[in-house]
């Protein structure tokens, strides 16, 4: 009996101390701080007064000129680029004295705004001119005509009017408005616009050889990707989210081949398209694990602070609760995306005709990889999945591979944080981009990569962005054209 009770003593001193480890954990719990703008006594440049009226009409013009990326570049109606770019010089008079622009690529365009100390990094804010194509038989869908910039119901529609013509309008308002007051850059700025972002990445590539031979090293470059969301996955409150990595990219053949033949006398194991099918499911239902990491842990220590007991008893116990945070979290797609490698099949290619067997069933699949994992690792996951069924895996072309994780510390971190943090009322996170942009081709040139589009989305309205009905709120568009003006005079100055 004595034994019995000293193991119940024993038990019970465990369990009372590993309470007390968890409340004193769960006290302590606090969100990362800020640092200081220049490493102390800086501070952000004042709000600026935005004409919303007039930016919502000249956003509507830039909508009106079809700058469609087609997956075949033969398509593409390059005159259209030329005059987008013909129209931004009549519309932005003040940034375009202020400013001297280059064409490379194409219909890739550099503005460099010089700053007074050319011994300081330039600084390299992006937008891309290019817009996805309309799917066809959706146009009776929208509200209002894809690319007609119809200005109604408090918003701007139209293909574009998010991805990426509002980054590209409301950069060139904030420049333009800064210009007009003789605003004069300390360190130089480079506005930096591609033509071809949503299908090569071949302006963005040409932008960074264009550095390398001028010998610049930004200090850090912005571009879209991540944004102010007033529905997080973790709290149901708002953050803004500043992307510090994206995931890489990379699609994957499956090939299951078959003798073909005629379809009245299917072979007993029904070939290549079941065979393909079998493949396919296998790798689709061998899912990477979900944790917690990188970007993934900093956005947990951000936002647990200022949520419920239980979600910081949670956060700062993550030995104990991580499976809780990370069912809550995987809830819905996006918040799952953060979390690990996503395997997603997307197109499929049998026999060219209904009655004959196909002899090289093809499939798909697009992989978005996690920082942590490489494609070395994801080909070894599929052909895992896959065991000894009969099928070939390989890439289609060379993946892109997970970008390094761009600092929280540094100079450019606290303006963006600071800004993005005062004019959204919302605490702020590094975020991992699950999709890809053409900041990561301006690695090699830049100290560090944000991607951040200042403008505030509930996780389901991010549907419309590639999707049906696209458009920009007035109220984010003056959130937009301020927060660039600010962060150009603040990060310049």
């Amino acid at each position: 009996m004595k034994t019995l009770a000293r193991i119940g003593l024993g038990v019970g001193g465990a369990l009372a101390l590993s309470i007390a480890v968890i409340g004193v954990r769960t006290a302590m719990l606090e969100a990362p701080a800020v640092a200081a703008l220049d490493g102390g006594g800086g501070s952000l440049a004042g709000p600026v007064a935005v004409d919303v009226n007039a930016a919502a009409q000249r956003l509507s013009q830039a909508i009106r000129f079809r700058t469609v990326s087609h997956q075949d570049k033969v398509e593409d109606q390059s005159a259209e680029w030329d005059r987008l770019h013909a129209w931004l010089v009549s519309a932005y008079p003040a940034a375009h004295a202020a400013m001297t622009r280059e064409v490379i690529s194409g219909h890739t365009l550099i503005y460099t705004w010089k700053g007074s100390d050319p011994s300081l990094a330039p600084i390299v804010l992006m937008a891309h001119q290019d817009v996805v194509p309309v799917t066809p038989g959706t146009e009776k869908d929208w509200r209002h005509p894809p690319f007609d910039g119809v200005v109604a119901d408090g918003a701007v529609w139209g293909r574009g009017a998010i991805d990426d013509k509002g980054s590209l309008i409301t950069l060139f308002e904030g420049a333009e408005l800064l210009a007009a007051q003789g605003f004069t850059p300390r360190r130089t700025v480079l506005l930096v616009s591609t033509h071809d972002e949503e299908a090569r990445g071949e302006g963005a590539r040409a932008v960074a050889d264009w550095m390398k031979a001028r010998g610049l090293q930004a200090e850090f470059v912005l571009d879209e990707g991540m944004a102010v969301i007033s529905d997080n996955p973790v709290t149901g409150g708002a953050v803004a989210l500043i992307g510090v990595a994206e995931k890489g990219y990379g699609t994957l053949n499956v090939v299951a081949r078959a003798p073909g033949g005629h379809s009245s006398s299917p072979p007993k194991d029904a070939g290549g398209a079941v065979l393909l099918s079998k493949a396919v499911v296998a790798i689709a239902e061998h899912p990477f694990p979900m944790e917690f990491k990188g970007p993934g842990v900093a956005l947990l220590e951000t936002l647990a602070p200022t949520g419920s007991w239980a979600l910081r008893m949670a956060v700062a116990n993550r030995w104990l609760f991580e499976p809780l945070l990370l069912q809550q979290v995987a809830a819905t797609s996006t918040g799952a995306a953060l979390l690990h490698t996503t395997i997603a099949p997307t197109m499929l290619r049998g026999s060219p005709k209904e009655n004959v067997l196909p002899q090289d069933a093809t499939a798909w699949i697009n992989y978005r990889i996690a920082p942590g994992d490489t494609s070395e690792t994801v080909l070894a996951h599929a052909r895992a999945a896959v065991g000894d069924l009969p099928v070939e895996l390989s890439w289609t072309k060379t993946p892109d591979e997970p970008t390094p994780i761009s600092s929280t510390r540094s100079r450019g971190w606290n303006v963006l944080a600071s800004l993005a943090g005062e004019m959204s009322r919302a605490p702020v996170s590094a975020g991992l981009v699950t999709a890809a942009t053409d900041s990561r081709h301006l690695l090699p040139v830049a100290t560090d990569v944000y991607r951040f589009q200042p403008m505030t989305f509930s996780l389901s309205s991010l549907q419309m962005i590639h999707g049906t009905n696209e458009h920009l709120t007035l109220e984010n568009l003056e959130f937009a054209v301020g927060f660039y003006a600010r962060l150009i005079a603040t990060a310049a100055r």
